[in-house]
């Protein structure tokens, strides 16, 4: 959640808290930097970010992101996407585990063909 959105007593809460934790401030500034270069709403480069936000407590999760920084950076600049699949995927998923225990391969290739 965005911290506009919260309810006005969260608000103050969260000021007061990143007011007396300064790391976690940090932390805050460098995930909105993050999101706002993955949601293509910035224009600072993917390597100054991820550089900056290392230097916080958000190191292991940069240091996951350089391991597939190739996946990442294809992600940013390609126009295709893998949504409707990953949709098909986990729509089959629910399918199998709503008959886990219940009946074979061809109830489930069936309940499957059926739904197209």
């Amino acid at each position: 959640m965005t911290h506009e959105t919260l309810p006005d007593a969260d608000q103050n809460f969260v000021a007061c808290l990143l007011e007396r934790v300064p790391e976690l401030a940090e932390c805050v500034k460098a995930a909105k930097r993050l999101t706002a270069v993955l949601c293509k709403k910035s224009r600072e480069t993917l390597d100054k970010v991820l550089e900056d936000a290392g230097k916080t407590a958000l190191g292991s999760f940069v240091a996951n992101l350089r391991n597939d920084i190739g996946a990442v950076q294809a992600a940013l600049e390609l126009p295709w996407t893998t949504s409707p699949a990953e949709g098909q995927i986990n729509r089959l998923k629910m399918l199998k585990r709503t008959m886990y225990g219940r009946a074979g391969f061809g109830l489930l290739r069936a309940r499957v063909l059926y739904a197209t």
